[in-house]
Formats: C-alpha cells, sequence, structure tokens
C-alpha cells in the first residue's frame, strides 16, 4: 500500500509533535521542516503529496515560499493561520493554496482537509476511462486534470478544477457559495466562504481575457456564480 506522504512546515515543535502524531496515526507518511528555505528543498527532494505550510515562518514567510512552490508545482498546500489574520489567508489563496485552517486547530480537522484536498487532486477515470467537459470553447479532461480553453492549456490547481468541473457540469446553474464550499470540502463552513469568492478570482484571471468583464465565470450578485451556457 502506498502512503500518502505530508511535509508539515511549521517552527512550533508542539504543533509539530501533534500534527505529526495524527497524520502517522491516520496512515501518513510525514516529514517536517521549521523554516522556507528547507519547505522548498524538501518539496524538490522528498515529492509530498501535500504541504502544510505555516505563514508566520522566520526568515522566508510562507507567503514567499507558496510563491517559489507555484512557479513549478501544482503540489497541494495548506496554509496555516492566526485567527485574526484574514488577509494573509486571502493572500495565500491569491497565490495559489489550496485551502486554509485557523490556529489553534483541530488535528482531526486538519487531517480531514488534507484528506479532501488529495481526493480532488486524483486523477480519478470517468465512465470508460473517458470523460471531458465542453462548453463553449473551454475543456477539461477529468482523468488527466487538464483545461484548455481555445486548444490552449491552462495551468489549474487541483481546488481551481474542482470548481470549474463543478459548474462546468450544469452550466447556467446558479450555485451559491456554500454550494460551491461543498464541492470543495464536502460540508459547508461559513467561515471560509470567501475563500470561494478568492479562487473565482484566480480562475478569472486564468480563463478570462478580460477579468472585470468575464465572459465565463459570472457573479450573480447576492446569490454566488454561474458558469456561462452555450
Amino acid at each position: 500500500m502506498i502512503m500518502n506522504r505530508v511535509l508539515i512546515v511549521d517552527d512550533e515543535p508542539k504543533i509539530v509533535r501533534l500534527a505529526r502524531d495524527y497524520f502517522e496515526h491516520s496512515g501518513f507518511e510525514v516529514l517536517d521542516v521549521d523554516n522556507g528555505q528547507d519547505a522548498l528543498r524538501g518539496a524538490r527532494a522528498d515529492r509530498p503529496n501535500v504541504i502544510v505550510l505555516d505563514l508566520g515562518l522566520p526568515g522566508m514567510d510562507g507567503l514567499d515560499v507558496i510563491r517559489a512552490l507555484r512557479q513549478t508545482s501544482n503540489v497541494p498546500i495548506i496554509i496555516l493561520t492566526a485567527r485574526g489574520d484574514e488577509a494573509d489567508r486571502v493572500a495565500g489563496l491569491e497565490l495559489g493554496a489550496d485551502d486554509y485552517v485557523v490556529k489553534p486547530f483541530s488535528p482531526k480537522e486538519l487531517v480531514a482537509r488534507v484528506r479532501a484536498v488529495l481526493r480532488r487532486a486524483e486523477l480519478v477515470p470517468g465512465a470508460g476511462g473517458v470523460e471531458t467537459l465542453r462548453v463553449l470553447d473551454v475543456a477539461l479532461d477529468i482523468p488527466k486534470m487538464r483545461a484548455e480553453k481555445g486548444g490552449v492549456p491552462i495551468d489549474l490547481t487541483a481546488a481551481e478544477f474542482t470548481l470549474l468541473e463543478t459548474m462546468m457540469r450544469q452550466p447556467g446553474r446558479i450555485f451559491t457559495r456554500a454550494q460551491l464550499l461543498e464541492s470543495l470540502h464536502g460540508v459547508a463552513f461559513e467561515s471560509y466562504e470567501r475563500a470561494i469568492d478568492t479562487h473565482i478570482k484566480n480562475l478569472r484571471r486564468k480563463l478570462e481575457a478580460d477579468p472585470r468583464q468575464p465572459r465565463y465565470l459570472l457573479t450573480v450578485y447576492g446569490v454566488g456564480y454561474r458558469f456561462a451556457d452555450a
């Protein structure tokens, strides 16, 4: 049986020990480092399946780590932030993090969120082993988690791909933020709904010719979002 490998990046030994115990008990292989430079080296050398990253690191902070990682890798990243650091959470998501957990956190919730982000990153074949969604000139290859617009590849994180897939399966349908959040987590957490806005902003930057006047990802004011139908 192949174990998923998680890299924990945090400079607080108590948090690392607590998280390590829960991850190992849940069947993960655990690596840990306490600074940003070692996190980048570990991500390259050890190829973890997921990274749990504290933003408040000494020296090279977590946002710089995300920025550097996203230049070469789409490895799922879950950020750890202090309760009042909403701006940092939004910044982390904008740079390409997949999810976040607020300190102090439940280790069970952290493991559950890691499992959720890994499920989103899995390459799951559709019926007959092939499934492609096409709406307008946007195409998603579901088994390979590849996205294209007009035949040009679009580089998406696992969370962005899942949101786009959810809306493209039912073009024209209005999705509330809570419904989109359920597609990512399996359960709606009201306090995390702003994360959806950030993911949509990232998708528009990658998909739209003019993100300020979107053609594909449309806002339904006071409700949520929908993908334009043909």
